[in-house]
């Protein structure tokens, strides 16, 4: 490509990005930190002196003394007995820390017991800041809690550290990254568990199960987005932005870009801070960036909504900075999605590409010059889901267009069936389906499903008394198939042998008899299994006034 070419391409970047901004709540939710300047510091006794001395201006300072000093040198001894010297030690052995900054709770054994160490220390009950010069972090967390500072012995994130922590007092605000629409989320229902995705992929440990339900700590949060992208009804959604301003984003730098610069864009997502410093003016003029809080914000559903609004190509840019766990979930979804891609005929068109990539893009870029064209879909972003499948749809009507399915473990996509001889259309399986996937007949006893809407959540499953539903996750790719209202069983309702009103199902009545009809409580009245709930009442008190003493042989 040349020099004059790569010129015009990086103006109409500059155009797009310009007269394009991602709609945002302009009073965005947030929560609060109020701190008074109290710190404690863990680590071996001489460097938490040394480091207590350089914080003075702290209202308090604590030192806990978890290992051993780590110099005998006479003048480092020295440096270290002038340092601090009204500031005081603590030897108790750690039990747990928990909180974030302003609320940081701190056990120690105490005393054969356990005591909070800043009820012990300064008569508080918790520490504002902690800052850890442990040889390994006392909290075993990818994502550390606002307020701690874990710096071990580099020198350079001390330094850090020791200008930052003096900045910490006061009343700071944060935003709500994440919220929660109860009414959509699969994890529990009727005290039956189902759908744990969001549990598994928090680096920060924001995310737990209360009382049954789904709660994100605001406070620990990082806004790391893996929640919203493993949700797959869309019950956790990002705010920050939302997902359908990132989604409307996309399409209009696409389809402005397209219009511009005459060629498909690929859209490259990185963070807001280490992936940002690496986004300089020699990024070639047909990648697009989009910034995010973290990359696991956009979830398959924009990586595909990307491709089909006429992309042809997108990659995410993992840095140092990106926790383990949200690298393993990108790796996890982009494995799925590119597998559909190849399912139906396209381009393996998502990567995962790291900072020594970045340099030198050309060869990637290059290869996706080759590629087929995507005509752009017009279809426009709604529910998280429905956005997916029809992302999935155009690029299927672009390349294949087949209508088979794809067995993939463990994904949210797939099918429920139904043993019909033994299915009595009882409902709990409908009562209890958190995405209407599983609807009832109405006025007529049956059960319908439809595929699309179906999250293999096992809410069905574990709930039929009968022990007759079964799941298959899939990737259905015929699109009349998967969105259409199958019928897994019906039949004609069973009516009162008195009054001829219909009031169960047949299987209902018939499993009834099977089970109760023998019974010596039942054999001499079993007619009345097969009556309405009115006639059975009738029926019991026209016997009582034919034979009173009936009831008392």
């Amino acid at each position: 490509m040349t020099n004059q070419t790569q010129l015009a391409l990086k103006q109409a970047r500059q155009n797009v990005l310009a007269q394009t901004q991602i709609l945002q709540n302009l009073i965005p939710p947030t929560v609060s930190y109020t701190t008074e300047g109290t710190v404690l510091i863990i680590g071996p006794e001489d460097l938490a002196r040394l480091a207590a001395d350089k914080l003075s201006t702290m209202a308090s300072r604590v030192i806990l003394a978890n290992e051993a000093i780590t110099s005998q040198d006479e003048t480092h001894l020295e440096q270290v007995m002038a340092a601090a010297t009204d500031v005081e030690s603590y030897y108790n052995k750690l039990i747990g820390i928990k909180g974030f900054l302003g609320q940081f709770q701190v056990s120690v054994e105490h005393q054969n017991g356990a005591a909070e160490l800043s009820v012990v220390a300064i008569r508080k009950p918790h520490f504002d800041l902690i800052l850890d010069l442990s040889s390994t972090p006392c909290l075993n967390l990818e994502m550390l809690p606002p307020g701690y500072f874990y710096v071990g012995q580099d020198q350079a994130k001390l330094a850090d550290a020791l200008e930052q922590l003096p900045e910490l007092v006061g009343q700071f605000d944060k935003p709500r990254y994440v919220k929660i629409n109860a009414d959509l989320c699969a994890h529990d229902r009727n005290g039956i568990n189902g759908c744990n995705r969001c549990l598994n992929f928090c680096p920060a440990d924001a995310i737990s199960s209360v009382a049954k339900k789904i709660e994100v700590d605001p406070y620990l949060c990082h806004g790391a987005g893996s929640c919203a992208s493993a949700c797959p009804t869309g019950a956790i959604g990002y705010d920050l932005p939302t997902p359908q301003a990132l989604h409307s984003y996309l399409n209009k730098i696409i389809n402005r870009y397209r219009e511009q610069a005459q060629t498909a864009p690929v859209i490259l997502f990185h963070d807001n801070a280490v992936g940002a410093s690496l986004i300089g003016d020699d990024l070639a003029g047909d990648v697009l960036p989009v910034a995010l809080e973290e990359i696991t914000v956009a979830s398959i559903d924009h990586w595909l909504a990307a491709l089909a609004w006429g992309a042809r190509q997108v990659l995410i840019l993992n840095t140092e900075a990106t926790a383990p766990t949200l690298t393993q979930m990108l790796k996890g979804e982009l494995a799925l999605a590119n597998s559909m891609l190849d399912e139906i005929g396209q381009p393996q068109r998502l990567s995962l590409i790291d900072p020594s990539m970045l340099a030198n893009l050309e060869p990637l870029l290059d290869i996706s010059l080759d590629w087929p064209v995507i005509v752009p879909g017009a279809f426009a972003s709604t529910t998280k889901r429905n956005t997916l499948f029809d992302a999935i749809d155009h690029l299927n009507s672009q390349a294949g267009e087949i209508n088979s399915s794809l067995s993939i473990n463990n994904v949210p996509y797939g099918k429920v069936s139904v043993n019909v001889e033994k299915c009595t259309l009882c409902m709990s399986c409908v009562a209890i389906c958190p995405t209407m996937a599983l609807q009832d007949g109405g006025d007529k006893p049956a059960l319908h499903f439809i595929e699309q809407n179906c999250v293999q959540c096992s809410l069905c499953e574990a709930a039929c008394p009968e022990k007759v539903i079964s799941l298959t996750p899939q990737i259905n790719f015929d699109k009349a198939a998967r969105q259409q209202l199958q019928t897994l069983k019906e039949e004609a309702p069973f009516e009162c042998i008195r009054c001829g009103s219909p009031f169960a199902t047949q299987s209902m009545v018939h499993r009834m008899l099977d089970m109760v009809g023998a019974h010596s409580a039942f054999s001499a009245n079993i007619e009345r299994l097969k009556m309405c709930g009115d006639c059975r009442v009738k029926d019991m008190f026209e016997d009582i006034l034919q034979d009173p003493e009936k009831q008392l042989r």
